[in-house]
C-alpha cells in the first residue's frame, strides 16, 4: 500500500516580505527540505504581520484547502508586530506544545537566544499548525530536529494509525 503524501500549507509572516521590499528565504527554505515522497505543498503565501490576516489563512488552509500540515514562519519573536502565535492560538481547536517546546529545547542547544521565541504549535480540525522562526539557518535546524516525528502524528490527528484511528 503507497503511503499518502501530506498536504502543507507554508506561511511566511513578514511585513516587508509581503510588500516585495525583502525576499523571502524561509518559505522556499521549508519547501526545500519537506521530502516530495511525503509531502505536497499546495500553497505558499507572504503575508505581513497582521492578526486577522493570518487567521484568516490559518483558517482558509485547515477548511477549506484540508492541509494536514500548516508550517508558519516568522512573527514568533518580541517585536510588537509578532503576533504568529497568537494568530495560531486563536484558531486553535487544541493545542500541542510539545512540538514548540521540542524546537525551543534543541534550538537551546544551538543559541541562548532560543529561550525568546513565542512559536506555537496546534491543532485545528485535522490540521497541524506549527509556528517556525522567520531565518532560513534556524527553519532549516527546526524543521530538520521534527520532522521525523510529523508523519507518525500525522497519521494519528488524521485517523490512520491502527487501533488509535478514529473514524
Amino acid at each position: 500500500m503507497e503511503k499518502r503524501k501530506y498536504k502543507v500549507g507554508i506561511v511566511t509572516l513578514s511585513d516587508k516580505g509581503s510588500r516585495g521590499e525583502r525576499e523571502d528565504l524561509s518559505g522556499p527554505k521549508i519547501q526545500e527540505l519537506l521530502p516530495d515522497d511525503q509531502y505536497e505543498v499546495v500553497s505558499y503565501r507572504i503575508l505581513p504581520d497582521e492578526q486577522a490576516a493570518i487567521e484568516k489563512e490559518l483558517c482558509r488552509l485547515a477548511d477549506e484547502e484540508h492541509c494536514a500540515l500548516v508550517l508558519t514562519t516568522g512573527g514568533t519573536g518580541f517585536s510588537m508586530r509578532d503576533v504568529t502565535p497568537e494568530a495560531t492560538l486563536a484558531v486553535a481547536d487544541r493545542v500541542a506544545p510539545g512540538i514548540a517546546e521540542a524546537i525551543r529545547a534543541y534550538s537551546l542547544t544551538i543559541t541562548p537566544r532560543a529561550m525568546l521565541s513565542r512559536a506555537a504549535s496546534a491543532i485545528r480540525k485535522q490540521t497541524l499548525i506549527v509556528n517556525l522562526p522567520g531565518s532560513p539557518k534556524a527553519v532549516a535546524e527546526s524543521l530538520t530536529y521534527i520532522l521525523s516525528s510529523l508523519g507518525h502524528g500525522l497519521d494519528i490527528l488524521l485517523g490512520e494509525d491502527g487501533e488509535c484511528a478514529r473514524k
